[in-house]
């Protein structure tokens, strides 16, 4: 004999609620509460006080830079901007090789957005990267900028890439007068010796003047490609959007992220909160479908023992 013990029968109304949806259900409403703290403005964001006020990316288009400024190269030697003007556009990026955020990122983005192009380094445009630490060495400057050509030849060798790529060093008074010229205005932080700055960099026409700026880290292709053509070709861009990303630090004192990372940090939040409530919603709708079927099962079973 084989028995079945089954549950007794109850109505759609008088079966009790389940658990599981109810817990789904307020996470979810949790989530939407979450998404909503997330995108809501940080007060310490709209009003970032005085750095940000000293920190900017302004767009002076069409606008020559002091050729006759002097740094050191990658290799010591005593060189003006004008040495690196007069066939090729150039794109400047201004940073610093100890940045704990964003600098980093700007060129590995950058060499990996110009992999691809059919302009190569060194034959149709140059790069210069000056560093904005006027304590940073020669020594450091080539070592950066031989990580930066290997990642660039990576998927494709480009003879004489090498000779496209400078990396630069100098003394405050240039470094100022070149990034005021551009309008990149950066802070140094005693306390936690670090810059504040923005994230993006310039094309410049072969003759010196500021072609087309780029913002954040993101650079397609196909806009840097349009931007080298526009830049050989001594035209100006139009202004871009001003969406700006800012590099600076961790307060310890205050225990806030700045900046440019707590952006990331709301992009990532809003993005688990969205993978969260993608995964609730599911979880209740097979909630639902698990439950109806459970109905449907014990319905259809005998009330009795059964016996063979």
């Amino acid at each position: 004999m084989i028995c079945v013990e089954t549950q007794p029968q109850t109505s759609r109304s008088e079966r009790p609620r389940r658990r599981p949806a109810t817990l789904a259900r307020a996470v979810l409403m949790m989530f939407w509460v979450g998404v909503v703290a997330t995108l809501a403005p940080s007060p310490s964001l709209a009003q970032p006080g005085g750095v940000l006020k000293e920190v900017g990316f302004d767009q002076n288009l069409d606008t020559q830079i002091p050729l006759t400024l002097t740094f050191r190269d990658d290799q010591g030697r005593n060189v003006r901007l004008a040495d690196f003007f007069g066939q090729r556009p150039v794109i400047l990026v201004m940073g610093y090789k100890n940045c704990p955020v964003l600098c980093s990122q700007v060129l590995a983005e950058l060499t990996r957005s110009l992999r691809p192009l059919k302009e190569s380094l060194g034959k149709e445009f140059d790069l210069i990267n000056v560093s904005i630490n006027p304590k940073e060495t020669v020594a450091q400057a080539d070592g950066q900028r031989r990580i930066y050509l290997k990642q660039y030849n990576q998927l494709i060798k480009r003879p004489g890439s090498e000779s496209g790529w400078h990396s630069l060093v100098g003394d405050k008074a240039s470094i100022d007068a070149l990034a005021k010229s551009i309008g990149f205005r950066y802070k140094y932080s005693e306390r936690t010796g670090v810059y504040a700055h923005a994230a993006g960099f310039v094309l410049l026409t072969p003759s010196g003047r500021i072609s087309q700026y780029f913002y954040g880290i993101e650079y397609p292709a196909k806009q840097l490609t349009s931007a080298i053509a526009t830049a050989a070709a001594s035209k100006i861009a139009s202004p871009i959007d001003k969406i700006v990303m800012y590099c600076y630090d961790y307060d310890p004192a205050t225990g806030k992220y700045t900046f440019a990372i707590m952006r990331v940090i709301q992009v990532l939040g809003v993005a688990t909160a969205l993978a969260l409530g993608i995964y609730m919603f599911a979880m209740v709708r097979r909630d639902r479908r698990m439950g109806r079927t459970a109905g449907t099962t014990f319905s259809e079973l005998p009330s009795g023992p059964v016996t063979p």
